[in-house]
C-alpha cells in the first residue's frame, strides 16, 4: 500500500477563503465567538506570510533570500500583564538563514513535564484542573476566550497528523505570536487560507494560545490545559515554547483521535537503512524524550581520521574505537510520531507507520562546534528555505549556527537547542507507509561502576521478546541526564508508550493498543539500546548507531539461539555474545558490563536491582480491571522474575531462526 485514502477526499475546486467564508465550516459556536470578535484576522496563504509576521511585518515585505545581509531585524513578543505591565515573552531575530527565537525566561525552553492539565471531566489519569488549582476550568476558560475577543488574531487551519486522515485542526493565537504560529505550521503544516476545502472540518481540535496566563494564573508555569469532548480537543497554551502545545499538544489530539477508533501514534523515529551491498531494513526507534529518536536517522559521527569513538572510560580515560570504512546509507523516515492507522495496518503481519509530522524538532545539544554533524549543519547552515531556530544566539542579519547554544546561565549552555526543519528539506527522505523490520527502544543510561553502581548495565544491544518489547513501553524510562525536559533526576518513567507525558486518557486504554499492536504483528521484531553510557564508558549514541550498522548488515537473519545469552536480568532479554561489522568483533565488554574490570558481578547486580525495583512500582498502577488479561499475566510474570522462556511463551513470536 503506497497511498493511504482520504476519507475527506474532495473536489480540488471545492475551496474557500477562510479569512472570508469560515462562518461556512460549521465551526464551534465560542470558536466563532472568538473569530467574530477579532478585529482582524491574518490568515496565511504561504509559509512567508508567518515569516513576515514573525518579526511584526506586513505580509510579503521581507527579501528572504540567503544574500539578503542588510536585513537586520529583532522583534519582541511583547505583552500587557495585569500587575506587571509590559513583558516580553521572546526575542526573534532575523538571520540570513532564518529566525532566532530566544525566550527571555530559561524556564520556557525546554518543556515542564508537569504542563499538562486536564480540563474536562472525561476518564482520565492525568492531574484535572480541579485538583490542581482548586476550581474548574470554565472561568479560566471563559476569560481565555474573552481575551482573544478582543485582539487581532492569526488564524492557521491544519491537519493534525497527516493530510490524507483528514483530521482538521485549526490554531488561534495573538499576531505577537507569530513566530509561534510559523513554528507550528513548520511543525504540523498548514492549509493554505485561501484554498481550504469546503468539506474541511474541526474533527481533530483546536489550539488557543494565550501567553499572559501564564503570570496572572499560573505563577510564571508552564501550563498547557486540554479539553476534550466527544467529536474534537481543545487545547489552551499559557506559554510560547512549542514543545508542550505546537508540537505535543497536536500529539494529543491524535493520541485522542486514536483512543476512540482503536489506534495509536507510535513515539518514535524510523529509518530505512541501506547497507553497502543493496539490502535494507526499517528501523523504528521508540523511547523517551532524549531516548535517541532523532539521532537514529542522524549519520555516525567520526573522529577527525575517520575511525568511530566507541567509547572513552570515565576513570581511566582509555579509548577504544572502530574503523569503519563505508557506512550504511540512510533514507529517515519520522523523526518523533509516526501513526499506526489501521489503513495501514488491516491484514499485516509487519506493523506500517506513517510520518504523523510535516516538520522536525530536531535537538542539536550535542553538537557543540564546527564538523561534528556535517550533513545537519550544512543543511542549516545553507538551506533552500529559512529555518526555525529555538535557544540559539544569533547576531541580526548573521548566520544562525547550530553550535552556538544560548546559556541558561553564564557558563552553562541551554540543554534543549533546537531547530525545526521541515520534512521535504530532510536530506534522502523516505516516503509512503512502511512496514517496520525492527523495533528498537532506547534509555537513557548513567556511568556505572564500582564507585557509582547504577542502572548502566545495559550493553550495546539486546534482543527482546514481544512481552518484554510491550514491559519496557509501558515503563519507558526517561533515564539519565535528560535535555528535553526540566526535571529528570532519578530513575523516572516517562510513562507508557514513551508518549504518556501526551496523554489525556487513562494508562490501561493506550496500555492495552500497544499490546495488540505488538500481539497483531508477529514479523516485527524487538531490541533494547541504550545510549550515553555503557557501564564506565562514555558512549554518547554510538551503541545506537553501531547496532543500526550491525543490524541492517544482518538484514532479515533471525538470530540463532547459540548466539545469544540469557541476560543476567531476565528484564534486559538476550544479549549477543558477540558482534561483527565488517570483519571487526565489538569488544565483548560493551556487550557484558561485568566483562568491564571498573565493574563486575556485584555492580550488575546493584543496578539490576534498581531495574527490578523501577518495573514493580511502574508496571503495578497497570494491574486494573480493564487491563487486557493478556497483559495481566505479563505483568505479574515479570514481576515474580520470570525466565527469558517464560516470558516468551506469552506472546510465542517467532524470535529465533530455529
Amino acid at each position: 500500500m503506497d497511498h493511504v485514502a482520504d476519507p475527506s477526499a474532495h473536489s480540488a475546486s471545492a475551496t474557500l477563503d477562510f479569512a472570508r467564508d469560515w462562518a461556512e465550516l460549521g465551526l464551534p459556536p465560542h470558536v466563532i465567538e472568538v473569530l467574530g470578535a477579532a478585529p482582524k484576522l491574518f490568515v496565511p496563504t504561504c509559509r512567508e506570510d508567518l515569516l513576515d509576521w514573525a518579526l511584526g511585518r506586513e505580509a510579503g515585505s521581507t527579501d528572504w533570500s540567503a544574500g539578503n545581509r542588510d536585513d537586520k531585524a529583532e522583534y519582541r513578543a511583547v505583552f500587557d500583564v495585569a500587575g506587571l505591565g509590559e513583558v516580553t515573552e521572546a526575542v526573534v531575530t532575523k538571520a540570513r538563514n532564518g529566525l532566532a527565537i530566544n525566550f527571555t525566561d530559561p524556564k520556557l525552553r525546554r518543556r515542564d513535564p508537569d504542563a499538562m492539565v486536564i480540563g474536562d471531566d472525561l476518564p482520565t489519569d492525568k492531574p484535572t484542573y480541579q485538583t490542581r488549582f482548586g476550581e474548574r476550568f470554565d472561568r479560566t476558560r471563559q476569560q481565555t476566550l474573552d481575551w482573544l475577543k478582543g485582539r487581532d488574531l492569526i488564524v492557521v487551519p491544519f491537519n493534525a497528523g497527516p493530510p490524507q486522515l483528514g483530521y482538521g485542526a485549526l490554531l488561534i493565537c495573538p499576531k505577537e505570536a507569530g513566530f509561534f504560529a510559523a513554528a507550528m505550521a513548520d511543525l504540523q503544516g498548514m492549509i493554505p487560507g485561501n484554498a481550504v476545502p469546503a468539506s474541511f472540518r474541526l474533527n481533530a481540535g483546536v489550539l488557543f494560545v494565550a501567553p499572559p496566563f501564564r503570570h496572572t494564573h499560573f505563577d510564571g508555569r508552564q501550563v498547557v490545559v486540554h479539553a476534550r469532548c466527544e467529536t474534537h480537543q481543545e487545547i489552551f497554551a499559557y506559554n510560547l515554547y512549542p514543545g508542550p502545545s505546537a508540537k505535543k499538544g497536536v500529539y494529543s489530539l491524535l493520541l485522542d483521535i486514536g483512543e476512540r477508533e482503536g489506534w495509536t501514534t507510535n513515539h518514535c523515529a524510523a529509518v530505512r537503512v541501506v547497507t553497502p551491498y543493496d539490502n535494507s531494513l526499517v528501523i523504528m526507534h521508540e523511547g523517551a524524550s532524549g531516548g535517541g529518536k532523532s539521532e537514529m536517522t542522524e549519520h555516525i559521527h567520526r573522529m577527525d581520521d575517520g575511525r568511530l569513538l566507541l567509547g572513552r572510560n570515565v576513570i581511566t580515560g582509555e579509548e577504544r574505537t572502530l574503523v569503519l570504512p563505508e557506512a550504511c546509507h540512510l533514507e529517515p523516515l519520522a523523526d518523533d510520531m509516526a501513526v499506526a492507522h489501521p489503513l495501514l495496518n488491516n491484514g499485516q503481519r509487519k506493523l506500517r507507520i506513517l510520518d504523523a509530522e510535516h516538520g522536525w524538532f530536531v535537538r542539536v545539544d550535542h553538537i557543540t562546534r564546527y564538523g561534528t554533524a556535517p550533513q545537519l549543519e550544512r543543511l542549516c547552515i545553507h538551506p533552500e528555505r529559512p529555518l526555525i531556530f529555538l535557544n540559539h544566539y544569533a547576531v541580526p542579519g548573521g548566520q544562525c549556527l547550530i553550535w552556538e547554544h544560548v546559556e541558561d546561565a553564564p557558563g552553562k549552555p541551554c540543554p534543549n537547542p533546537r531547530v525545526v526543519i521541515p520534512r521535504d528539506m530532510v536530506e534522502d527522505i523516505g516516503q509512503g507507509p512502511v512496514a517496520v523490520n525492527v523495533r528498537s527502544f532506547g534509555v537513557r543510561c548513567p556511568p556505572t561502576h564500582k564507585d557509582s553502581p547504577q542502572y548502566g548495565i545495559v550493553g550495546m544491544l539486546h534482543v527482546l521478546n514481544p512481552a518484554l518489547a510491550w514491559l519496557w513501553r509501558l515503563v519507558a524510562p526517561r533515564g539519565h541526564a535528560n535535555p528535553s525536559i526540566q526535571d529528570s533526576k532519578g530513575m523516572q518513567s516517562e510513562g507508557v508508550g514513551s508518549y504518556w507525558a501526551f496523554c489525556t486518557g487513562r494508562r490501561v486504554d493506550q496500555a492495552n493498543l500497544l499490546l495488540r499492536q505488538i500481539v497483531d504483528h508477529p514479523d516485527t521484531r524487538y531490541v533494547l539500546i541504550p545510549n550515553q553510557y555503557v557501564g564506565a564508558w562514555k558512549v554518547g549514541f554510538m551503541a545506537e548507531w553501531v547496532a543500526r550498522e550491525y543490524l541492517a548488515r544482518r538484514g532479515g537473519a533471525r538470530f540463532r539461539r547459540e548466539q545469544l545469552s540469557d541476560a543476567a536480568l531476565p528484564l534486559l532479554g538476550h544479549v549477543p555474545k558477540q558482534m561483527q561489522i565488517e570483519g571487526t568483533m565489538i569488544p565483548r565488554m560493551f556487550l557484558d558490563i561485568t566483562r568491564q574490570s571498573d565493574c563486575g558481578a556485584e555492580v550488575y547486580e546493584e543496578g539490576a536491582r534498581q531495574w527490578r525495583e523501577f518495573f514493580a512500582r511502574e508496571l503495578k498502577p497497570f494491574l486494573v480491571p480493564e487491563l487486557d488479561p493478556l497483559g495481566r499475566r505479563i505483568i505479574e510474570a515479570a514481576i515474580a522474575g520470570a525466565s527469558q522462556d517464560e516470558l516468551w511463551k506469552l506472546i510465542p513470536h517467532a524470535m529465533f531462526e530455529d
